[in-house]
């Protein structure tokens, strides 16, 4: 089982900055790799980034690369999402979660979920 809390979302300018956590208790937080996705009113979970298990690797939606940077902190149980110019867009709740398996692009290849943090970007 695994606990998944994130937070730092928020309402922010066109061109603004923030920095998601995500929070993770229950089995060691270094032993599986994480995604971050996120879901717009009357659209489908949308993949954003995935890093592996040591950090070492990681991966992005088209629509985020060069903007965003995912990354973790084994010793702190944290995974982060750090967005840089931020677009109306990318308005949507934010949802961090465990990989199990298949391929990382995909909702179904991950089996734990925080609960999600708001993110709105004004323009």
């Amino acid at each position: 089982q695994v606990q998944l809390v994130e937070s730092g979302g928020g309402l922010v300018q066109a061109g603004g900055s923030l920095r998601l956590s995500c929070a993770a208790s229950g089995r060691t937080f270094s032993s599986y790799a994480m995604g971050w996705f996120r879901q717009a009113p009357g659209n489908e979970r949308e993949f954003v980034a995935h890093i592996t298990r040591s950090g070492g690797n990681s991966y992005y939606a088209d629509s985020v690369k060069g903007r965003f940077t995912i990354s973790r902190d084994n010793a702190k149980n944290t995974a982060y999402l750090q967005m840089n110019n931020l677009k109306p867009e990318d308005t949507a709740v934010y949802h961090c979660a465990v990989f199990w398996g298949g391929s990382y692009y995909y909702p179904s290849s991950y089996n734990y979920w925080g609960q999600g943090t708001q993110v709105t970007v004004s323009s």
